[in-house]
């Protein structure tokens, strides 16, 4: 069983979770599928659940119902670094020639002021990604990074929300920050052209855009975050969960309207490696809940049925 990190991004497909992170996998090296379950009776059917891991980075699918939409406001960095790959750029072209099957260019594969060769893709499925050919003189990262982007109420937030994760999860640290500087209109001078950090040993990145978008966070993207604990969910949640209407089966929404999923680390064993019978009492269990309980997801596996 694929061992989740901290914080494993979470993606909301319509029907086509097992098809897509097959299709990742083929994309990226060291990658594949480490599990799939079904809940059943779930508000949107039956949902399959994937696991998945693309070199190095942990990945979480469901299938449950055209409910969400991605939107680039949640993207993917993929570094590709000609100190560690002779074939950096090669590769980075492959990889965009088959993302742009059925896919969308938001910036065309080209050269930027920021890197001699970068494109930012929404593919087939509605996932963005940003390839870009890093500077092997620059601060090493990870191959895959989240990045967020705070446009619309948010623009102007990114620091500050930030600021915010770092405070919260162990294992953090800022990394680079750029502002925009005058003269960049529509941006706002001193916003974030970009900054990542880490929390949790997860890298991430982010920045304002005061550009006209139609879209913003939603829960087609959200973070899981693994809780070993009760007390890690009550921590996470209170300090997470700012939008009491979102709160659902340990969804939670915080108040940059970003989505966080508190959950406990032994539900995905549970799901992993239940009997169709204990997967099913632990999904009815947990179906009731907003913030998750551990003891009773324990009692629901264990045979007793729970309603919270």
């Amino acid at each position: 069983m694929q061992k989740l990190n901290r914080i494993t991004p979470h993606l909301w497909f319509n029907r086509e979770a097992k098809e897509a992170a097959e299709f990742y996998c083929s994309l990226f090296p060291n990658s594949k599928v480490s599990s799939i379950t079904t809940l059943h009776d779930t508000p949107s059917g039956d949902c399959d659940v994937v696991t998945f891991n693309l070199s190095g980075q942990s990945f979480m699918g469901i299938s449950a119902g055209p409910l969400f939409k991605f939107n680039p406001s949640v993207s993917f960095f993929v570094n590709f670094d000609p100190s560690k790959d002779t074939n950096a750029q090669q590769n980075l072209d492959a990889t965009w020639q088959k993302l742009s099957e059925g896919g969308t260019a938001l910036m065309p594969l080209d050269e930027y002021p920021f890197s001699k060769r970068f494109g930012w893709i929404q593919d087939k499925f509605g996932v963005s990604w940003q390839l870009i050919l890093t500077n092997p003189g620059g601060q090493e990262r990870p191959f895959i990074v989240p990045s967020l982007l705070f446009v619309g109420s948010g623009c102007g937030k990114a620091e500050e929300a930030t600021d915010f994760y770092i405070s919260i999860f162990e294992n953090s640290k800022r990394g680079n920050i750029f502002h925009y500087p005058q003269g960049m209109e529509p941006e706002k001078e001193g916003t974030v052209m970009f900054t990542d950090f880490k929390i949790a040993n997860q890298w991430f990145s982010a920045m304002d855009s005061a550009r006209e978008h139609k879209f913003n966070f939603n829960e087609a993207i959200s973070f899981v975050v693994s809780c070993d604990t009760q007390d890690e969910i009550d921590y996470y949640w209170e300090k997470l969960s700012a939008v009491p209407e979102s709160e659902m089966c340990g969804w939670c929404k915080d108040k940059y309207g970003l989505v966080w999923q508190v959950t406990p680390s032994i539900l995905h064993q549970m799901l992993s490696e239940g009997t169709e019978e204990q997967i099913n009492r632990v999904t009815q269990s947990f179906l009731n809940m907003k913030k998750f309980d551990i003891a009773t997801l324990t009692r629901a596996f264990e045979g007793e049925v729970v309603n919270v």
